[in-house]
């Protein structure tokens, strides 16, 4: 086989995709902490998965073509950090390809080396040990065996075999791999994916395991969807239709204009807001809410051919899920003043959320550790408070990348105060002043939440042992600042030590937010054991529902 036409472009993403989906649940498995939050295959699934419908909705027999729109579905269903470095492998893998119409064995290795070049630009600090060294030489054995090689089925069995012997020395090279006994999780998952491709192309079955994820179960719709209706009322709808189109430039009997990206966008911006619009040499896509949805498309058409129209009534769906009317009590709509700033925050948990919109967050977007967002997802939730400016509260590590990305698609100014932890979150609202600037909200933000010692108590997993502390299944853990500090058989035990091991001489403040499954009399009798235990230090507690965590501590 000389050579990747799109047909089997086409096969490789799809047998890719259905064989990470396979293995999904494992590659959960391989997080490092024992905590129940192993979410990389989850994120790596879905992202592919979004990246994978892109592909299958081009009609374009060219490779090139097919790789861009794998690039564009993976960079708006990005979640979590897998996910993002995942989109930016294929990003740069599309921009090496994107004029071929098939692939040569030369073009198909420089297209893995372009990958890995785009990741690791993407990525701040890359840290060797990862999915980054994986794909890295992977890629390095490809472009090593096409000067050789004139098979392309020959060069993916290099490319995988070496990607392999990289995946099994990620513990050599991250300690904290070696010291729980597994493989890099994120590059597990890159390895499914190439064995997908390979499977291919071979036209050979791999021999499934039995550990298929449910991803019904993994992660639910819900789970970035609630939360969000709660913020915007029906009648508050301004601009009523989600209007999408897809154009394809220079096509059709309609095109009396050359496509000018600046020019169309500022247009189709006087027609509503929520405007996204990603173009390239062939394709534009747009997504707008508008009141007249069928002017959208008449512009559109003026460039090029509609090759994909999507309109939804935003007040009827949102009629639908709250189960209320459409249209206010005087029957008519009336549209939502338009702030300067808001603050869309991530967080799991409603008590939690609840917290977050008393000290002033406009929109919480439901996510967290084991329900990363994707870009897509951020982006939608800007939407829901109109406004010019927009921070954004991850509130958790893993969704940095992804938010990251969302201030680069996003069509307002937006900045990321990048809080690790809900309490780290909580804590830069009290630097937030809606009557200054962006700017300074954002370094005053992140100033405050560098003030807050965030520490969690979950259950372990596994029998497993890190930094030194001895964990067994079902123990309770200590984590104090993203490190397993202790574990212990008894919660209230373990609770009292971590908070003990947060303490400093400055120390003030110790609250408490109690999670789903801790009830308000249990909530209280433990506070009222800490009020004995820490006499010196003012203690507060809120019923925070958050899952996998029945405690969250800030110390101040």
């Amino acid at each position: 086989m000389n050579e990747i036409k799109a047909k089997d472009f086409k096969n490789m993403v799809n047998t890719g995709r259905k064989r990470l989906d396979d293995n999904a649940e494992y590659v959960n498995s391989l997080n490092v902490f024992p905590v129940p939050d192993g979410d990389t295959g989850t994120n790596m699934n879905l992202t592919f998965s979004t990246g994978t419908e892109s592909v299958n909705e081009s009609q374009s027999d060219q490779v090139g073509d097919l790789a861009k729109s794998l690039s564009k579905g993976l960079l708006m269903g990005a979640r979590g950090n897998s996910g993002v470095i995942l989109s930016q492998l294929f990003r740069g893998f599309s921009k090496a390809v994107e004029d071929k119409e098939t692939l040569s064995v030369q073009d198909f290795a420089d297209a893995f080396k372009a990958g890995v070049d785009s990741a690791y630009n993407a990525v701040m600090k890359p840290v060797e040990g990862t999915v980054l060294t994986v794909a890295r030489e992977a890629a390095e054995a490809g472009l090593e065996a096409a000067q050789s090689q004139k098979d392309i089925i020959g060069l993916m069995e290099a490319v995988l075999e070496q990607g392999k012997a990289s995946l099994k020395k990620t513990p050599d090279l991250l300690p904290v791999l070696k010291e729980v006994g597994v493989v890099d999780s994120g590059g597990q998952g890159l390895i499914y994916i190439y064995e997908g491709f390979l499977s291919a192309l071979t036209g050979e079955e791999i021999v499934e395991d039995d550990n298929k994820a449910d991803l019904d179960q993994l992660i639910k719709a819900e789970h970035q969807q609630s939360g969000v209706h709660d913020a915007v009322k029906s009648e508050d709808i301004q601009y009523g239709y989600c209007t999408e189109i897809m154009v394809r430039i220079g096509e059709g009997r309609t095109v009396d204009s050359e496509f000018d990206y600046d020019e169309f966008r500022s247009y189709l911006d006087g027609l509503g807001d929520s405007l996204l619009v990603v173009a390239d040499d062939e394709i534009i896509k747009v997504h707008v809410h508008t009141e007249t949805p069928g002017e959208v498309m008449n512009y559109g058409q003026k460039f090029g051919s509609l090759i994909k129209i999507k309109v939804d009534n935003m007040r009827e769906q949102h009629s639908q899920l709250s189960g209320g009317s459409s249209a206010g009590q005087d029957g008519s709509a009336k549209a939502q003043e338009k702030k300067d700033l808001a603050v869309v925050a991530v967080a799991a948990g409603e008590g939690v959320a609840d917290l977050f919109r008393s000290i002033g967050v406009d929109c919480v977007l439901t996510g967290g550790q084991t329900m990363n967002p994707s870009t897509q997802d951020l982006v939608k939730a800007l939407d829901q408070v109109p406004a010019d400016n927009y921070i954004i509260l991850p509130n958790n590590k893993n969704i940095f990348m992804s938010a990251k990305q969302a201030v680069d698609v996003a069509s307002a100014n937006v900045k990321v105060v990048e809080s690790r932890t809900i309490q780290q979150g909580l804590s830069a609202m009290l630097g937030y002043d809606p009557n200054q600037n962006l700017e300074a909200n954002a370094e005053a933000m992140a100033e405050e939440s560098s003030y807050v010692v965030s520490g969690e108590i979950t259950s372990a997993t596994r029998d497993t042992e890190i930094n030194g502390v001895a964990i067994k299944k079902d123990d309770y853990m200590g984590i104090v600042d993203g490190d397993i500090v202790l574990a212990k058989s008894d919660l209230e035990d373990c609770l009292q030590a971590t908070i003990q091991s947060m303490l400093e001489e400055d120390s003030e403040i110790i609250t408490i937010i109690y999670g789903e499954g801790i009830d308000q009399d249990t909530a209280q009798a433990t506070i009222d054991r800490l009020v004995e235990a820490f006499p010196d230090y003012e203690i507060e507690s809120h019923q925070g529902d958050q899952p996998v965590y029945p405690y969250l501590i800030s110390v101040e």
